[in-house]
């Protein structure tokens, strides 16, 4: 399998822990990605609402480079998934706008014909490599060491030192399902879920705010409402027990996981760790933690259990 590789600005700055960890998962995986060559921002979410047609033109150059590799182009980074796909659909719906985009693309002596077809790599996993496939590559599976309650025989609640799963809270954001995404569920979407379950670990399923949105940039515009839509993001994480959270979105990341000395200081203490879903992915496979970039975020993973100490316990009763 092989893939054209849009990585975009963010996972080149803030977002470059999600790289650092989904490269080397995919060539654990056997899967080869090469990055576009000269690529551009995509012009991101923002300059779609300033100048749509110039907007479109940026994306469309990198649509054509991976034209001319023959490659179909996966892009991580939840706006530059939109932003690509958005570009194809108006490309294919207003005349006038790929009349721009293909003079502008002439100029520099490139062509775009057709549809390029844009892949998140949640669809490449579990569509083309298979959880199966996925699942038979763990070896440290998503543990945690610690006090487990257990149902006695008699009904009383028994603690213990225990092994049990990693408690997750899978958050897509808003942007990978809506509007053009075809891989998953728009209103409730479980790729994640079903991947994160496949490392060993609890997925929380009655999260209701996994597509609400973490505000994107009104934490540095607006504050006061960015960071009350982050607040209640992690709140509720932690309502649900969690661990941690786990999202697809270098910019959802960064709100979640940066601003906990902000919130604490307008509502109350809400951490919990925020990791990109190759993260959690890597550390399943055995891949070294600082390789992954996990020492990046601002609050710390848990030290998960080794697959020793896993074996050596005895698993927690559900």
């Amino acid at each position: 399998m092989k893939y054209s590789y849009f990585p975009g600005c963010s996972l080149k700055g803030l977002g470059r822990a999600y790289e650092e960890s989904l490269l080397p998962v995919m060539a654990h995986l056997g899967v080869e990605v090469q990055e576009l060559p000269d690529w551009n921002c995509c012009g991101a979410t923002a300059y779609m609402s300033v100048d749509e047609g110039r907007a479109s033109v940026l994306a469309a150059r990198n649509l054509a480079i991976a034209q001319r590799m023959g490659l179909s182009v996966m892009a991580p980074c939840s706006a530059c998934y939109l932003v690509l796909n958005k570009t194809q659909h108006n490309l294919a719906e207003y005349p006038a706008m790929r009349q721009t985009v293909d003079r502008a693309l002439g100029a520099v002596n490139l062509t775009l014909k057709g549809e390029v077809p844009v892949r998140h790599p949640l669809d490449v996993l579990t569509n083309d490599i298979g959880l199966e496939a996925i699942r038979q590559k763990v070896t440290h599976p998503l543990r945690l060491m610690g006090e487990v309650t257990e149902k006695a025989a008699d009904g009383t609640l028994v603690r213990r030192t225990g092994v049990r799963p990693l408690k997750v809270v899978p958050y897509y954001g808003c942007q990978i399902v809506r509007p053009y995404a075809t891989f998953d569920d728009k209103n409730d979407p479980t790729t994640m879920d079903r991947l994160i379950e496949a490392l060993g670990a609890e997925v929380v399923t009655d999260y209701r705010l996994k597509t609400k949105c973490c505000g994107g940039s009104l934490t540095g515009t607006v504050p006061d409402a960015g960071l009350r839509l982050v607040y209640i993001l992690l709140k509720e994480a932690l309502k649900h027990g969690a661990d941690c959270i786990v999202t697809v979105c270098p910019l959802c990341q960064y709100n979640l996981d940066a601003f906990h000395a902000q919130i604490a200081s307008r509502y109350e203490p809400v951490r919990i760790p925020t990791v990109y879903f190759s993260q959690l992915m890597g550390l399943a496979f055995g891949l070294p933690a600082r390789e992954l970039g996990l020492h990046r975020g601002v609050v710390p993973m848990p030290a998960l259990a080794g697959p020793e100490a896993v074996a050596a316990a005895q698993p927690a009763v559900a």
